[in-house]
């Protein structure tokens, strides 16, 4: 049975295989991107730029902010909410978590009810 499934499915062994390297890839991908060494030569690098003038110091503040950012929010971006320019979560998020039943007659069910 193993034989006839391996015919069945050489097809698909190119796609099986570019999966495999576009996982390998994104494994390496994102442990760069997280490596300590690598975000200090970043800042590094910014510092540099606005040292020399290449950027304004408020385009350097705004890339370590962007760099900051990416170590401070989980990988792959899960558990990431919208928020407005202040930070606080967007109205529409916090309505959807709030939403509450409305019983016959109009009435509001809330907890305890």
């Amino acid at each position: 049975m193993d034989i006839l499934w391996s015919l069945l499915t050489l097809p698909y062994a190119p796609v099986r295989g570019l999966t495999a390297v576009v996982k390998v890839i994104d494994r390496e991908a994102e442990s760069r991107q997280y490596n300590p060494v690598n975000i200090r030569h970043e800042l590094e690098e910014l510092d540099q730029a606005a040292e020399v003038g290449d950027i304004t110091p408020q385009e350097r503040d705004r890339g370590q902010q962007q760099v900051l950012d990416r170590l401070t929010t989980p990988a792959g971006g899960a558990g990431r909410t919208r928020s407005d320019a202040a930070g606080r979560p967007s109205p529409a998020r916090e309505t959807g978590r709030r939403r509450t039943a409305v019983r016959r007659g109009g009435q509001h069910r809330g907890r305890g009810d």
